[in-house]
């Protein structure tokens, strides 16, 4: 197969273009990344800027490509969100037009919104709030919205929070250094949930997205779901170290986060009490019962290999 990934660079990308070289699929990389030369002969570096680079350009990349992963995101910058996930899908759904076989689209299960408690299924109505879900969530409409015209056939993939070791977001490995400090508390009552996948399972049902009939049009969920006293006993026995048992009311804790959340640095904010007391399970009951789909990396394999990364590299 001749596969086009946008975000080949990325955290997720450089994972899928490794798992497609492996499969023997040639792999065009969009990317405006000066990057050296792949080493493997199937990989060929298209230098292009989805924001600049012209529709016919972008259509010359993609003539011939079977299969399109459409992985670029913007995770920090709130000002190139809009232009990146939603000005570029645009553009690139206009020269992949008639050309591309099939379109698999990264999203987030952010596209929901911020779910408290509950079980959250592709049937869901979208509540996105941030502009990185906001924008994600735009971006998934117009891919809707093309296939419905005919000028696509697409699948989109919306994983819960993706780790795994050299990720660039800096929250777990935050958590992990709280509870080798002895830092960590529990909030709130017991049963919280930690929605986490490894990349390695995202890459894994994203081939399945873009190899198997029955996803053609579909949208699937991807989480691996855990309480918090599951996710957090896990690191710390990792770690050698005790499970936290300090826990205090959300009802106190809360105030002082709000409070405290305003000066830059203070790991304790209003974001951080709602994914500590969140109990909402994002279904991937679709995603297995249509594609097949199970866990390539388990959650403990995941954060065995996420805290040896770490204290490899970010242990201090």
């Amino acid at each position: 197969m001749i596969v086009a990934v946008t975000g080949g660079t990325g955290f997720i990308g450089r994972r899928l273009v490794e798992r497609l070289v492996e499969r023997g699929d040639v792999v065009r990389m969009l990317t405006r990344q000066p990057i050296p030369p792949e080493k493997s002969p199937l990989v060929e570096i298209c230098a292009c800027d989805l924001l600049t680079t012209g529709v016919s350009d972008l259509a010359a990349i993609l003539q011939d490509v079977d299969v399109l992963y459409h992985c670029a995101g913007q995770l920090t910058d709130v000002c190139a969100m809009r232009s990146l996930h939603v000005d570029a899908t645009r553009k690139l759904i206009e020269a992949a037009s008639g050309l591309v076989g099939r379109w698999v689209q990264l999203s987030s299960v952010g596209v929901y919104g911020p779910a408290s408690n509950g079980i959250v299924t592709e049937e869901s109505a979208l509540n996105p709030r941030g502009e990185y879900e906001v924008t994600k969530a735009d971006a998934d409409v117009l891919i809707i919205e093309a296939a419905k015209m005919g000028r696509i056939r697409h699948s989109i993939l919306r994983p819960s929070n993706v780790y795994g070791a050299g990720m660039s977001n800096r929250s777990l490995y935050s958590l992990i250094e709280m509870i080798r400090r002895g830092w960590f508390f529990f909030i709130g009552t017991p049963g919280a949930s930690a929605n986490y996948i490894h990349v390695d399972n995202v890459v894994e049902a994203l081939l399945m997205c873009g190899t198997l009939p029955q996803a053609i049009g579909q949208v699937y969920n991807l989480s691996d779901r855990r309480t918090i006293e599951q996710f957090v006993t896990v690191i710390a026995h990792l770690l050698g170290k005790e499970t936290p048992r300090l826990r205090v009311p959300e009802k106190i804790i809360r105030p002082i986060a709000r409070l405290l959340g305003s000066f830059p640095g203070v790991p304790l904010t209003e974001d951080r009490v709602d994914a500590l007391t969140g109990r909402a399970i994002y279904s991937t009951e679709k995603t297995e019962r249509e594609l097949g789909y199970m866990h390539r990396v388990s959650m403990e394999e995941g954060l065995a290999d996420l805290v040896g990364y770490w204290q490899k590299t970010e242990m201090r």
